[in-house]
């Protein structure tokens, strides 16, 4: 009778000291890419031709230690993953090797991601803002709201583009590739509304840059579950058809 019970009780004890060892690792690497701030945050301004300025005594510092926990969340993202995918994937049986793939794919579509926004979406989105200025309007961008700019639009970039693991994940616990392909004129519908909202501009061409890649994403999401009948190997039984 107790036995299940003591193995959720493993599970969450484990689980509580991996995220205290995540969390420890967390704090160091962040003091130690503290280190490092000026340069990271240098790297981050590639694509900023302006000044920045501070507008309170601890801006500078602030601004330096977000860089750091940035970068410190950047290296970290495997580990997070591993710990995240093995507490969400347990009672589904991802296990072994299939948790190494799906760690490893989340990893590299995150990675994708947020090249994908540092490389192309973010310049064209920072140049597209300051191109309203003029000789009676000039920019005057506060380096903490800068770095909170781009790290957020980073992130996000790099989580959405996650897409197909999550598609993939849903059709091992019961949700059939029927259903996706069946709603993809919905998921597209969402898709429009997320790159409106997270994209740094509101031009069409900004959307699309955001938008045009999801869609791929989701319908390689499809392709991937199809090729490999993901949807017929299921824990349990089905909850979407």
């Amino acid at each position: 009778m107790l036995e299940p019970y003591k193995h959720i009780a493993i599970f969450v004890a484990e689980f509580r000291r991996a995220a205290r060892y995540l969390g420890l690792s967390l704090i160091g690497l962040t003091i130690g890419l503290f280190l490092i701030s000026g340069n990271l945050l240098l790297f981050m301004q590639d694509h900023l031709k302006e000044q920045l300025y501070f507008f309170s005594v601890a801006g500078p510092f602030l601004a330096h230690v977000k860089v750091s926990f940035f970068g410190a969340l950047y290296i970290l993202m495997p580990w997070i993953m591993y710990v995240v995918w093995k507490g969400i994937g347990l009672p589904f049986g991802l296990t072994g090797r299939r948790l190494f793939w799906f760690v490893f794919a989340t990893c590299l579509l995150f990675y994708a991601g947020t090249l994908f926004c540092y490389l192309i979406t973010l310049p064209y989105g920072v140049s597209f803002l300051l191109g309203f200025q003029s000789e009676d309007l000039k920019a005057v961008i506060s380096v903490g709201r800068f770095v909170n700019f781009v790290t957020v639009f980073i992130l996000a970039f790099g989580v959405i583009f996650e897409l197909p693991v999550f598609m993939v994940f849903c059709a091992g616990v019961g949700v059939s590739r029927k259903f996706f392909a069946r709603n993809r004129r919905y998921a597209i519908l969402i898709i429009a509304i997320l790159a409106a909202l997270l994209t740094p501009t509101p031009d069409v061409v900004n959307m699309a840059l955001m938008g045009v890649p999801l869609i791929l994403l989701y319908e390689i999401g499809i392709l991937v579950i199809r090729i490999f009948n993901l949807d017929r190997k299921k824990t349990g039984p089905p909850v979407r058809q």
